[in-house]
């Protein structure tokens, strides 16, 4: 090659190179004849060695991770885009678009980064930023967040460590005051523990600085987009066919049924499932802090949802105060999400009063458990002897449901009990259905499953007015 023949390295882009076709242009004095400047294809070693020289750029350039891009990119968005909120989410997207594109102009960036570019900076200024991917996963049912820079997720019941993280705790602090401010709640230092939901019904809860430490802490349990239904649990081995065509019986005989587990056992989703028995011409009302239920198949069904005080220190609404509305709507059934405290006086008294047929749910580790703990909360609200709670509570349940969480992370019935009121002053339990293991199989699954004890239900008469055997 000639001494003066030099390559250039980026030779300008003509207008029309959405067109298509390649219209990079060379400018004479490169070392090729007048005739031939002007077109690459006529200068095969110009050619050669300017193409070389650009893949050696940017082989050579030092890669940046898309968060790191997309991170440059928002600056760049800030001072040249409005983001009032006047443009459309499809006019925003090409805005980014245009933005990464260029910069794609600058930096070699493939089809599928520029994709998640863009994805980034959408999600950052109209979703939950780092957030949005781990929420449109219907793979991960639980996101835990315990510093702006620490985000862990359970995925198959196993808790792992998310590489991503968000780009400063305000920017955390921003996306949490979005979620609380589209349920109506409020979450400040003064106030800095809060409840709320996302659009899809996942639950988040927060906490914010001076109570934790760390920073912003938030939780989301997420549920999937169609509910399970019973016939997917027995599927899965959280209940056997015998047991869940029972509680399908009782559900429609009206019963009133109390779900007991831990943290994390199913009591939701399995509550879920269970008022997929009540028959569609009843009106239900549901009561909860963040409504998650999603009862699909009722058509006369409301809502209610408690509601926090404001920065004054009032307008808070309990779910005692919605089990009392509820009462005046004409409700054939009432059912709690859960009951924490001095609530579950009023669910029994709503029971008690011809209610039948209601539904709720509590935290225990047994179902005697439960039963000590609801006298607990009935107490708190009321100051009665203890042996009248007692008759209380067992004139107003039916049946008692127990899940756990096993070792191998798998959500089960455990126990189906009939409380059959209390004698001298104790509860009477007859359990009908118990789980049974039997060991584990190669991958460590537990072998095993509810099984029949034998008795039979005492209280069978709302079985016999139903007309069902």
């Amino acid at each position: 090659m000639p001494v003066n023949c030099r390559p250039v390295r980026r030779p300008p882009r003509s207008r029309d190179w959405r067109s298509g076709t390649s219209s990079r242009t060379f400018p004479a004095g490169n070392g090729c004849t007048d005739r031939t400047a002007g077109s690459p294809s006529r200068c095969s070693r110009s050619r050669s060695r300017v193409w070389r020289t650009r893949f050696v750029r940017r082989k050579g350039a030092k890669p940046l991770s898309a968060d790191s891009i997309a991170r440059q990119l928002r600056e760049r968005i800030r001072e040249t885009i409005d983001l009032s909120g006047s443009h459309s989410d499809e006019s925003f997207v090409q805005a980014i678009e245009e933005t990464v594109f260029r910069y794609a102009g600058e930096r070699y960036l493939t089809a599928k980064e520029r994709q998640t570019i863009v994805q980034a900076i959408f999600h950052s200024f109209r979703g939950l930023d780092v957030l949005q991917p781990l929420i449109d996963d219907p793979t991960i049912t639980e996101v835990m967040i315990n510093a702006y820079d620490e985000i862990f997720i359970e995925r198959e019941g196993r808790v792992e460590l998310f590489e991503g993280r968000f780009e400063s705790e305000s920017k955390l602090e921003d996306v949490i005051q979005s979620i609380v401010a589209k349920v109506n709640r409020v979450v400040n230092e003064s106030s800095p523990i809060v409840d709320a939901r996302l659009p899809d019904g996942s639950r988040v809860h927060v906490v914010l600085p001076p109570i934790a430490l760390k920073g912003p802490a938030v939780t989301i349990r997420k549920f999937p987009a169609n509910p399970l239904r019973m016939e997917h649990l027995v599927a899965r081995g959280a209940i056997s066919g015998e047991a869940a065509a029972f509680l399908a019986k009782l559900v429609r005989a009206k019963y009133n049924l109390f779900i007991g587990g831990g943290t994390g056992s199913g009591k939701t989703t399995f509550l879920n499932a269970l008022c997929a028995f009540v028959p569609a011409d009843e009106r239900i009302v549901t009561i909860e802090d963040s409504a998650e239920l999603q009862i699909r198949e009722l058509p006369n069904w409301v809502r209610l949802e408690t509601r926090n005080a404001n920065t004054e220190g009032k307008g808070a609404i309990s779910i005692r105060d919605l089990i009392r509305a509820s009462l005046r709507m004409r409700p054939n059934r009432i059912i709690v999400g859960e009951v924490r405290g001095a609530e579950a006086f009023d669910m029994l008294q709503a029971m008690n009063t011809g209610h039948d047929g209601s539904l709720s749910t509590g935290h225990a580790n047994s179902v005697p458990d439960m039963l000590s703990r609801l006298e607990t909360m009935v107490l708190s609200g009321a100051a009665l002897p203890v042996e009248v709670v007692r008759k209380q509570i067992g004139a107003a349940l039916d049946v008692m449901v127990h899940l756990s969480r096993f070792r191998d992370r798998s959500r089960r019935v455990t126990e189906i009990t009939e409380l059959v009121g209390t004698e001298q002053g104790e509860f009477r339990l007859n359990p009908l259905f118990v789980f049974a293991e039997s060991g584990e199989d190669e991958n460590g699954s537990i072998i095993g499953g509810l099984v029949p004890t034998g008795n039979r239900l005492i209280g069978d008469d709302k079985l016999k007015m139903a007309g069902i055997e």
